[in-house]
């Protein structure tokens, strides 16, 4: 995949165990218009704290990622390891200590094994001719069973250009954001404060709209950069083409963020989790993620149990404005409940079936307003509970 401008490289660093990539390197031939968002999470890892400093100024040149360890609940030792390993690469690479960003995913509470990254910086960035976005994608992987790259093609003012991205996630996620990491490059040309806006406006659509155990993580990060190395004029609101880029960015963001609950750890089901007919958006959002976090409605899909009392208990519970005589439930094209009251025999026989689909869609209509919105969750397994009874072993 080529994207203009851009260089990968991706090590193994053994971080917590040998015998994978774990350390990797973005790079941009010239500084990048940058827009990020990070976990709202209170307890905020060191890299985290480190890059919203860096992020404020509307530009970088490069991201270090580690995964095995997050880096996070190290105390000052945590800032001091991050900001050594961001003046290694940018020695490495002979641009401004300013101008590179560090993200790391992993063990929390564990400090970073510094002298297996300081080791591993150097063919990190000496590979960097050779490399691949898709050894960076397996290279920031913890629990993920598969790496996760998404791409599309655009252009602007003449020029065609590139949106690609990477990101890494299956447990701890949760919106604001969901562990979760996103990078993704353009070589379109964009103008700093627009990106931030779209950027923000995508993550909204993608990465804020999935859950697939309900836990915000310390280290939720997602950035953006674009070089400009296509040479079109920088988009902006108002430019030829920047629906367009909005159009793919968000599609990308989207796929990105649906692949994360594809993988959700020990997950069986992918679920599209739909209200409408809210009193207003957030309304609806309020509902449909209360369904989509409930551990009732999640060990229902998992069983293949069509409890749609679980869906109702927790729309009622959400906060959103609900009157249970106007609301309507579909599993897929399934009436199964209308005016608040079940549809019946034939209606559950039809909803179990559904439910034994790898996919489906829950639909809740309040019938109170023009609100709607929609959310991707998965099922809850035993193996969740097995792979998170001993992440750290």
């Amino acid at each position: 995949m080529n994207i203009k401008g851009f260089q990968f490289s991706a090590v193994e660093a053994a971080i917590k165990k040998p015998g994978r990539l774990d350390l990797a390197l973005i790079f941009s031939e010239t500084p990048a218009a940058v827009a990020a968002v990070y976990t709202t999470n209170k307890v905020k890892a060191a890299p985290v704290l480190l890059d919203m400093e860096r992020t404020r100024n509307g530009s970088c040149q490069a991201i270090v990622v580690n995964s095995g360890n997050a880096n996070a609940c190290t105390g000052p030792r945590g800032m001091d390891d991050a900001r050594e390993t961001t003046r290694l690469v940018a020695e490495g690479l002979g641009i401004p200590d300013e101008a590179v960003l560090v993200s790391s995913t992993g063990v929390i509470g564990v400090p970073l094994p510094m002298e297996r990254i300081r080791t591993g910086i150097r063919p990190l960035v000496d590979g960097l001719s050779g490399g691949t976005l898709d050894e960076v994608a397996r290279a920031i992987m913890t629990t993920d069973t598969f790496p996760k790259l998404e791409s599309r093609k655009g252009s602007a003012g003449g020029k065609e250009y590139t949106i690609a991205g990477i990101a890494k996630g299956a447990g701890m996620i949760m919106p604001n954001m969901a562990t979760m990491l996103a990078f993704i490059v353009t070589d379109a040309a964009v103008e700093p404060a627009w990106l931030r806006t779209v950027f923000a406006a995508g993550i909204e659509r993608s990465f804020n709209a999935i859950t697939v155990d309900g836990d915000t993580s310390t280290n939720d990060t997602a950035v953006i950069m674009a070089n400009g190395a296509a040479g079109n004029p920088p988009l902006t609101g108002s430019a030829d083409g920047a629906a367009d880029f909005v159009r793919l960015l968000d599609e990308v963001l989207l796929a990105l963020a649906k692949l994360i609950v594809r993988d959700g750890e020990g997950a069986t089901k992918f679920v599209e989790i739909t209200v409408r007919g809210a009193r207003s958006d957030a309304d609806a959002k309020r509902a449909a993620m209360a369904v989509a976090n409930s551990c009732l409605v999640k060990t229902a899909f998992f069983g293949q149990d069509a409890n749609w009392g679980r869906i109702f208990a927790a729309v009622g519970y959400s906060g959103a404005d609900v009157e249970p005589e106007r609301t309507e439930l579909f599993f897929d094209d399934v009436l199964m409940v209308k005016n608040g009251v079940f549809a019946g025999g034939d209606a559950e026989a039809r909803g179990t079936e559904i439910l034994k689909q790898k996919e489906f869609k829950v639909v809740v209509d309040l019938h109170l307003g023009g609100g709607a919105a929609t959310v991707y969750t998965s099922d809850l397994s035993y193996d969740y509970v097995k792979i998170n009874a001993d992440y750290r072993t």
